[in-house]
């Protein structure tokens, strides 16, 4: 693997923690070798969606943003669904990769293949053919009407794919392998930031440019997934984990069940978020343009921050999905307590560099130091990387649940959590309490679930659930 100053820096960290007799050296150097791939990962694909709000922030200005902001949304409804699909395919490929079932798989990657071909087929004819009417749901300002649907008219071509690319990294991360899914996704990311500087600066496209960005990002990550995993390596990459045939059958119903099963939580569970945004953003578009702009770019950097739960939620996932193969029960649960620890302390430095330079950050975003959002966004980064902390233990634990199998209580957590954020917005928009609203809405989202996963992780019911999914070889 190529060493590079991030992964020694986790790796430190992780040595750090262990040293202090909170976790073991040998887990968490296991952990930091799978998760500084996908937490890069997460910043290239974070730092591309902030790129798109920047992008188009600094050449059309702060309807722009607002407009790319509502469409924001819809075009995550691609991630929900694949996302969600992604987890059973996560648990299902670490356990039978670890009992060396690899046809098995191998075959549990080509059905959730055509589920999530399915299920998001339908979205983005709908993206495509209504997408004014859409974000007139959200917002009835002409211009940030205009600019959302022509960039979500765009996109639409792009959601099977997005989709496609989730099935494809969890299965690498499922076979010990996030550093060829971390090339991939975060290739496609650099190319996806460097096409939208060609389209929206070069060619003056706006938001159509940035749309078209993303789509054909997506699609070449897609097909670099489908040569790799189908020949076995692929060229400047190098050899993939396992080998799939794409001529296996695409629907074994019992496979199909079993992601369905364990995904369809984690589809409500992201849906949560997604579904949640909705009301979210209509409400913030009672705080007028310069708070919508503001909490627009402050979900950007939330983002960016929230992604060492990338990696340490997929390392969870992977880890105690391998271990739960093996049916090694006690180490699965110790690789689940010490990953959340170590996530935890990766959010609070992340969170720390975020403040160091809040203001320079936002700057980032607007084609003025002058702009109305500027203090506001500014004020709400702080906000928001106190409320971003506890996402170390939601975050990891739900990863962890994951692979067991025991998707439902995340689910709950995630949607109790946006339960109590969104009266909070409404009103903060409708009351004295002003932008407070906003701010306890942040920690809303994320203490609840923290809570919620871990008195649940703790309690350890998922180990009978689990015993549901492992394959025969390890029972």
């Amino acid at each position: 693997m190529v060493p590079n100053p991030f992964s020694w820096l986790l790796r430190a960290v992780g040595v750090a923690i262990a040293r202090l007799g909170l976790i073991s050296e040998s887990r968490a150097r296991r952990t930091a070798e799978l998760a500084w791939p996908r937490i890069l990962t997460g910043i290239g694909r974070m730092s591309k969606s902030a790129a798109d709000v920047a992008m188009v922030g600094a050449a059309l200005g702060s309807a722009a943003i607002t407009g790319v902001g509502y469409a924001g949304p819809f075009w995550g409804a691609a991630f929900s669904i694949g996302g969600g699909l992604a987890a059973g395919t996560i648990a299902l490929v670490s356990q039978r990769f670890s009992a060396d079932e690899i046809a098995d798989a191998g075959q549990a990657l080509r059905s959730s293949a055509a589920l999530t071909v399915a299920a998001t087929l339908p979205i983005a004819v709908l993206f495509y053919s209504h997408p004014a009417a859409l974000i007139g749901l959200l917002t009835d300002r002409q211009a940030e009407i205009a600019f959302g649907a022509d960039y979500l008219r765009v996109v639409a071509f792009g959601v099977p794919f997005a989709g496609l690319n989730l099935i494809g990294s969890r299965a690498l991360i499922g076979a010990d392998d996030a550093y060829t899914a971390m090339v991939l996704r975060g290739g496609g990311a650099l190319a996806n930031i460097g096409l939208n500087g060609v389209f929206i600066f070069g060619l003056g496209w706006g938001v159509v440019g940035a749309g078209l960005g993303t789509v054909l990002s997506n699609v070449v990550v897609t097909t670099a997934f489908v040569v790799g995993l189908s020949r076995g390596r692929l060229p400047a990459v190098g050899a993939f984990p396992m080998t799939v045939s794409v001529r296996g059958a695409y629907w074994v119903r019992d496979d199909c069940w079993d992601i369905v099963t364990i995904g369809l939580p984690v589809v409500g569970r992201n849906s949560v978020w997604t579904l949640a945004r909705f009301p979210l953003l209509a409400f913030m578009s009672l705080f007028g343009q310069p708070v919508a702009a503001a909490y627009i770019i402050v979900r950007r950097v939330f983002g960016i921050m929230n992604t060492p739960g990338w990696g340490f939620g997929l390392a969870a996932s992977s880890l105690v999905g391998q271990e739960l193969g093996q049916g090694r029960e006690s180490t699965a649960a110790a690789y689940g307590r010490e990953i959340t620890l170590y996530s935890v302390v990766m959010y609070v430095m992340f969170a720390g560099v975020v403040c160091a330079f809040a203001g320079q950050i936002v700057g980032v975003f607007v084609d003025s130091a002058s702009d109305p959002s500027v203090p506001i966004a500014v004020t709400m980064v702080y906000v928001a990387a106190a409320a971003v902390i506890p996402q170390g233990i939601g975050a990891t634990v739900a990863g962890a649940l994951d692979a067991t199998g025991d998707t439902r209580w995340p689910f709950y957590s995630r949607a109790v959590g946006m339960l109590g954020a969104l009266p909070l917005v409404y009103l903060g928009a409708t009351t004295p309490l002003g932008l407070y609203g906003i701010y306890l809405s942040l920690f809303s989202e994320t203490c609840v679930p923290a809570v919620v996963n871990y008195l649940r992780f703790r309690s350890g019911k998922w180990k009978a659930i689990s015993r549901e999914y492992r394959p025969d070889a390890a029972d």
